[in-house]
């Protein structure tokens, strides 16, 4: 593996900590899952329908945590290749690979340098991976570089009003608390990890740039059946309903 940016090992830091709390607890219950949801509320795909049939792709997950989005594409008939910069996610990913008797390759890299060859994949997935956690100035070319020509890249991440109304500490409010312009890489004072977030002007440019024709911007929103998230307290199910705490961004890769 590559040397790591400062970033990098603060997140992976960050995350460790984050499995040995409760992702290493909670990954059974995600590999275990039929259905496709996103996010903290369990958006489902069936009803969204952002990532289309991926039956015999190559699909590579860019900041894939413990794999559970692999895993539910393997099951759908993909070949995922999983990449994360945390061991530990990547051990607890291996022993439910081990569990549920899914088979897939797992590799230690940061979504900004990946040992993989150009043009391997036919889509490139980020659930809260390197779509929020990784620079988008460098993880969005290598996804680029990796994809083949006509490629399709999905990434789903906080909404950019979400961020906007995110207070130091605490969920959003129903006013704003930062600025927009120079929105972007931001250090929360409750976490030692860096986490990435443009708004839309400047991420739909960067994508253009980078060689992207963009296809799709879904704002999501809680299901009917769904309830305040038992770990992650950053959003209230009241606020979601209202507002859009997260957004599914899929792109095309130029032939």
């Amino acid at each position: 593996m590559s040397e790591l940016s400062e970033d990098a090992l603060r997140n992976r830091e960050d995350w460790t900590t984050a499995n040995a709390e409760y992702t290493d607890r909670q990954a059974p219950e995600r590999w275990a899952a039929d259905e496709i949801t996103w996010g903290v509320f369990g958006a489902p795909e069936d009803e969204l329908r952002t990532l289309g049939d991926v039956a015999g792709l190559d699909v590579v997950e860019l900041g894939c945590g413990t794999a559970y989005v692999s895993a539910w594409l393997a099951r759908r008939g993909a070949r995922p290749v999983g990449v994360d910069v945390t061991p530990a996610q990547l051990a607890t990913a291996r022993r439910c690979q081990d569990r549920f008797g899914l088979e897939f390759p797992l590799i230690e890299a940061s979504a900004e340098d990946v040992p993989l060859p150009d043009a391997s994949f036919d889509l490139a997935v980020s659930e809260y991976g390197a779509s929020i956690w990784c620079d988008p100035h460098a993880w969005l070319p290598e996804a680029h570089r990796l994809l083949r020509p006509g490629g399709r890249l999905w990434f789903f991440r906080n909404s950019t009003l979400s961020v906007l109304c995110f207070p130091d500490e605490g969920p959003p409010t129903r006013s704003l608390q930062r600025p927009q312009r120079g929105l972007g890489r931001l250090e929360w004072p409750d976490t030692t990890g860096v986490e990435w977030h443009l708004p839309h002007g400047e991420l739909f440019r960067l994508l253009t740039r980078t060689g992207f024709d963009v296809v799709d911007l879904v704002e999501v929103y809680p299901p009917e059946d769904a309830v305040d998230h038992e770990y992650y307290d950053a959003f209230s199910l009241e606020w979601s309903r209202q507002w859009p705490s997260e957004e599914i961004w899929v792109a095309r890769k130029r032939t």
